[in-house]
C-alpha cells in the first residue's frame, strides 16, 4: 500500500468537479460518517458518483452511499459527501483525505465530519450526539507523513485547536447533547476491552476508525473544522454484547430525526453567522 498521498491524483479530482460544476463555490462541506446518509435526505441538489472521481473510488463499507451531492442550504452553498474512505481500507491517504482537499481547492473554508463512535464516557449512551473537542490519533500513521507538499499546509501544523471552537458552540446549539475528545484507530477491528480501558486512562470519550485524518488535513490547509460524532454503541468491555456494525447503523437508524435536525440546524447557524 502507498501511503503517500499523490498530489497528481488530488489535481485531477478538483478538474473534475470543476467540469461536472464549473460555477459551484462551495462555502461548507459535509462529510458523512456511518449511518449519517439519511440526515441530508431531505437536501436537494446535483449528485456525481464518487467512481467518476479520478481516485476516490467507491466506499468498501456498508451505508456510505459513495456520492458527492451540490446542494444550497439556507442560502449556504455546499458539497455533501455521502460516504467516506477509511485507511484500513488499504488503498493509503488519496482517496481518505481527497474530500478536504477537494473542498479546500473549490474555496470551501469550513468542514463538519460526522462518524459513528463507541461510548467510552458514563454519560455517552447510544443515541447521543457528541461535538468532538478534540481527537487522540492511534491510527499507527498520519497523512502528512511523506515529501512536504506546500498544498497542504505547512511542513509541521500546529494542532492546539483542531476543532473551532465558535462551530462547536454551534453545535451544541443545534442539538448536539455534549462534547468530547474522539480517539480513532486503525480498524477493521472493534477494540479489545483492554484497549478501552486504555483509552479512557488517556483522556478519550469516544471510539471510532475515521475522522481525524480528514480533520488533520483540514487543520493542515487553515480550515475551520467541526466533528460531530453519533454514539451508536457502548465501547467493548462496557457494551454487554458484542459489537456488530449491522447494530452501528441500526442505533444510528433510531436516533435518525435528532441526526437530521441537528445537521438543519448547524447550517442554518452558518447562514446565520460567520466562520
Amino acid at each position: 500500500m502507498n501511503t503517500q498521498i499523490n498530489p497528481l491524483t488530488l489535481d485531477s479530482a478538483v478538474e473534475t468537479v470543476q467540469k461536472q460544476w464549473p460555477d459551484a463555490k462551495p462555502r461548507v462541506g459535509l462529510i458523512l460518517g456511518s449511518g449519517w446518509g439519511e440526515a441530508v435526505a431531505d437536501f436537494s441538489g446535483e449528485e456525481l458518483p464518487y467512481s467518476k472521481i479520478l481516485g476516490f473510488g467507491k466506499p468498501g463499507v456498508l451505508g456510505h452511499a459513495g456520492k458527492l451531492l451540490a446542494t444550497t442550504v439556507n442560502g449556504v452553498e455546499g458539497f455533501i459527501f455521502q460516504g467516506r474512505r477509511h485507511w484500513y481500507e488499504g488503498e493509503g491517504w488519496t482517496p481518505v483525505i481527497l474530500p478536504v482537499y477537494l473542498l479546500h481547492a473549490l474555496g470551501a473554508d469550513t468542514v463538519l465530519l460526522t462518524n459513528a463512535a463507541g461510548g467510552i464516557r458514563d454519560d455517552l449512551k447510544p443515541g447521543s450526539l457528541m461535538a468532538i473537542s478534540d481527537h487522540i490519533n492511534m491510527l499507527g500513521s498520519n497523512p502528512l507523513i511523506g515529501p512536504h507538499n506546500p498544498k497542504l499546509g505547512t511542513r509541521f501544523p500546529d494542532q492546539s485547536e483542531v476543532y473551532d471552537k465558535p462551530l462547536r458552540e454551534k453545535l451544541l446549539k443545534a442539538g448536539a447533547d455534549t462534547e468530547g475528545v474522539y480517539i480513532a484507530t486503525s480498524g477493521p477491528t472493534f477494540e479489545t476491552p483492554a484497549e478501552i480501558n486504555q483509552y479512557r486512562s488517556m483522556g478519550a470519550d469516544a471510539v471510532g476508525m475515521s475522522t481525524v485524518p480528514e480533520a488533520i488535513i483540514a487543520n493542515a490547509l487553515g480550515m475551520h473544522v467541526a466533528g460531530l460524532s453519533c454514539i451508536c454503541n457502548w465501547a467493548a468491555g462496557i457494551s454487554p454484547t458484542k459489537l456488530t456494525h449491522e447494530d452501528v447503523n441500526k442505533v444510528a437508524a433510531e436516533a435518525m430525526p435528532r441526526m437530521k435536525s441537528t445537521i438543519a440546524a448547524f447550517l442554518e447557524e452558518l447562514a446565520n453567522g460567520s466562520e
